[in-house]
């Protein structure tokens, strides 16, 4: 089957006359410049610094990667519908900080929780399922204003980010806290999220359950996207929305869960984070939705609409993390990263559009 794909494709090929071959290569070259230039550049970075390729960097590599990757997963899903989430790093931030705060000691939450058995760690699932709450009450407050006012996402998403960024204000001075940051948290927890799952002896690292977690959920996502009605509603809504409302797709209800969802996985990032960091601030989370939508992006889910794979999402956020430990080992003032990420989410931007436009 691969052979005669390919013997179809040389042929197509031999069939174009001299300048739709100079054409061809050209979109191909241009659809491509964003994958052709970060291989170039970590090869580059290989090249310099001989410890970009060694094991602790690949294990630190995976475990980045791994923690934003529910992040990605959200926002993906609204970026399917045409749409966006300003409001995704200040949500992940409250839920962080909502997690530390309730497991900064296991006392306090065997007092809120006192029902629960005090050995069986359900109360670190009640604080996850809490969290994961919070988010997804955000993502539905989103998602109805979008598709009841017909609102444009980046209007509703700007306006819910800087309520939940007061929101996160006022929980800082909560209990006399004075605005400091929320840490030690719970040995308990931090061996359930952040602790060692397993350890590759042979390079000498060891991988964080939430690595194992990412995965089962990245799982999910593929089949949610690709086996449920609803996946197949959400792509049709962002397709065209008249089109599925005519072939009797709820599109408002479509709209309110893709919204929904993200902000659960918001809250399960927040979660994994208070465990990955043992201290949260007021300033945690900030601008995280910028990665996760140039993760997104680069990975193929397209600002168009109707478009995108749990793969390529999967696949932007491991390129996205690879570029920044290599910007980070080449010694790139933290300043000046800022700058190169913009970059990286102006390009793959521009380059998706124009994809769409030579399609169209």
């Amino acid at each position: 089957m691969k052979n005669g794909y390919f013997k179809r494709k040389q042929e197509e090929y031999r069939a174009l006359d001299a300048l739709d071959r100079r054409r061809y290569w050209t979109d191909g070259l241009l659809n491509n410049a964003l994958y052709i230039l970060m291989a170039a550049f970590i090869i580059f970075t290989a090249i310099v610094n001989k410890n970009f390729m060694s094991p602790s960097a690949i294990a630190n590599i995976i475990t980045l990667a791994a923690a934003s990757l529910p992040m990605a997963l959200g926002i993906g899903g609204c970026i399917v519908l045409t749409g966006t989430d300003l409001s995704g790093g200040r949500v992940f931030g409250l839920t962080a900080a909502i997690t530390a705060g309730l497991l900064q000691n296991r006392l306090a939450t065997k007092l809120l929780f006192e029902h629960l058995p005090s050995t069986s760690g359900a109360w670190i699932i009640a604080v996850l399922l809490i969290v994961m709450l919070v988010g997804a009450v955000i993502g539905l407050v989103n998602g109805f204003f979008v598709a009841k006012f017909s609102l444009h996402p980046f209007i509703v998403t700007l306006a819910t980010q800087l309520i939940t960024y007061g929101v996160i204000l006022m929980f800082f001075q909560i209990n006399g806290n004075g605005g400091g940051p929320i840490s030690n948290v719970a040995q308990e927890f931090k061996n359930v999220v952040s602790g060692p799952a397993f350890r590759i002896e042979a390079w000498n690292v060891s991988i964080p359950w939430y690595v194992i977690y990412a995965f089962i959920l990245v799982f999910i996502m593929w089949f949610v996207w690709n086996k449920t009605t609803f996946g197949k509603n959400m792509f049709a809504v962002g397709s065209n929305a008249e089109a599925a409302k005519v072939s009797g797709v709820n599109v408002f209800m479509t709209t309110v869960l893709v919204h929904t969802l993200a902000g659960a996985l918001y809250g399960f990032a927040g979660y994994v984070e208070a465990a990955r960091l043992g201290s949260i601030t007021a300033a945690t989370g900030l601008n995280n939705e910028c990665d996760a939508i140039a993760a997104c992006v680069i990975g193929g889910v397209s600002f168009v609409g109707g478009t995108g794979n749990i793969g390529g999402i999967v696949l932007g956020v491991f390129v996205l993390r690879i570029i920044f430990v290599a910007l980070n080992m080449l010694g790139i003032n933290p300043n000046l990263q800022f700058i190169i990420k913009g970059a990286i989410i102006l390009a793959a931007c521009s380059l998706d559009m124009r994809k769409y436009l030579v399609r169209k």
